[in-house]
């Protein structure tokens, strides 16, 4: 067994930290605070190599592995969760699939200028009325002439309001099969599509969108692969994403803890920092323990994905624990900052904001549980 980093991955996490440092972190509190994402980090990631991370050199990708993928978005939700939330829906959520299972021309389109940063992109796939339950989707696409004809809305997507294109995943034909639903890139704009901005508790600088979808036309050349039925890449993209999504929560995690670490190191009470009171180093003694447990959890979800053997039931069982994990930590923090916690001017609060997105989002902590259940039932 080997629970060491290889030299690349820890040369990533150097990269990464100090971009994060001098690019990412002055940004933060304008952009949490007008709830608007800066377009231009998009062609900077590009610049790094950051957007192609989990692609192949031979795609024009960097050519790394799951684990440096991971190593990326600890470090970027360290200091901020909602720029590397618009991150993740780009690079993995819109680009995935197109990598997986696109058409040479949908490569050349989207997959190419994704990478580059030239085009941001988002994934189309929760509903109103759905939620968690992906398979009652009432988005639909109905067959006409030179494409498709589609009609429903989404709801919660990241990056909607600011995208050039969309994944978006509607019913081809009736029923709860798999074979159901398939996949769409839909330029924007488009006429048929009407975005409007969210506002929200967490993740305040990753821009969220409600699209009402109106007799939109997608070309025939816009449906993913040229094929319907393309639900299967779906589930493998979530898969993989819930990994990612726990390397995050382990960030979010990370950044609250140090923040608390440093606040309790020179926070005053009595004569003396708060850190030698019983009741401070033990929260830090439980956060600094649970960290550490979900960090090796996390990484050994990544190594299964580059091993090739990832399966639902690891990936969720990894989302579930670094996800509650996440809470838990942040909550802490803000009891250890007292009355500073809910104050603005310390980020402890805006971490506990963001971690508490990621026990609903990408498959609320019940779904995770029901997964996990299932799996359990089938073992001999």
């Amino acid at each position: 067994m080997d629970f060491g980093f290889s030299s690349q991955h820890e040369q990533v996490r150097e990269t990464v930290t100090r971009f994060v440092a001098e690019d990412i972190a002055p940004l933060v509190a304008e952009a949490e605070e007008t709830e608007v994402f800066p377009r231009e980090l998009f062609r900077k990631w590009a610049g790094l190599g950051l957007l192609g991370v989990r692609y192949p050199e031979a795609d024009g990708g960097s050519g790394f592995d799951k684990i440096s993928d991971c190593i990326v978005r600890e470090e970027l939700s360290r200091v901020c969760q909602a720029f590397a939330s618009s991150w993740s829906a780009h690079t993995h959520l819109a680009l995935w699939p197109i990598w997986r299972a696109g058409t040479p021309d949908q490569k050349l389109r989207f997959f190419k200028p994704g990478l580059a940063g030239e085009k941001i992109g988002g994934f189309g796939l929760s509903e109103p009325d759905g939620g968690s339950d992906v398979r009652s989707m009432k988005t639909k696409a109905d067959k006409v002439a030179g494409g498709w004809r589609l009609n429903g809305s989404k709801l919660y997507i990241t990056n909607a309001p600011m995208a050039d294109f969309l994944m978006v995943a509607a019913r081809t034909k009736p029923g709860h099969s798999a074979d159901a639903i398939s996949l769409f890139i839909v330029e924007l704009p488009n006429p048929g599509f009407h975005i409007s901005k969210l506002k929200k508790e967490g993740i305040r600088s990753s821009e969220t969108g409600l699209i009402h979808i109106e007799d939109a036309l997608v070309p025939d050349d816009c449906l993913l692969g040229g094929e319907v039925g393309t639900y299967g890449i779906v589930l493998e993209s979530l898969s993989e994403n819930r990994i990612g999504v726990s390397a995050n929560c382990l960030g979010m995690a990370r950044g609250a803890f140090e923040a608390s670490l440093e606040f309790a190191k020179t926070r005053i009470v009595r004569g003396k920092p708060i850190i030698e009171y019983q009741a401070i180093a033990h929260k830090l003694a439980d956060m600094a323990a649970d960290i550490e447990a979900a960090k090796w959890l996390v990484y050994y979800g990544a190594w299964r994905v580059d091993q090739g053997m990832i399966d639902a039931a690891t990936a969720s069982k990894v989302k579930l624990v670094a996800s509650e994990m996440a809470v838990r930590v942040t909550e802490q923090a803000i009891r250890i900052h007292g009355g500073a916690g809910i104050m603005r001017e310390y980020p402890v609060g805006r971490f506990h904001r963001d971690a508490l997105v990621y026990v609903i989002g990408e498959g609320t902590s019940e779904i995770q549980r029901n997964i996990i259940s299932r799996s359990l039932r089938s073992q001999s």
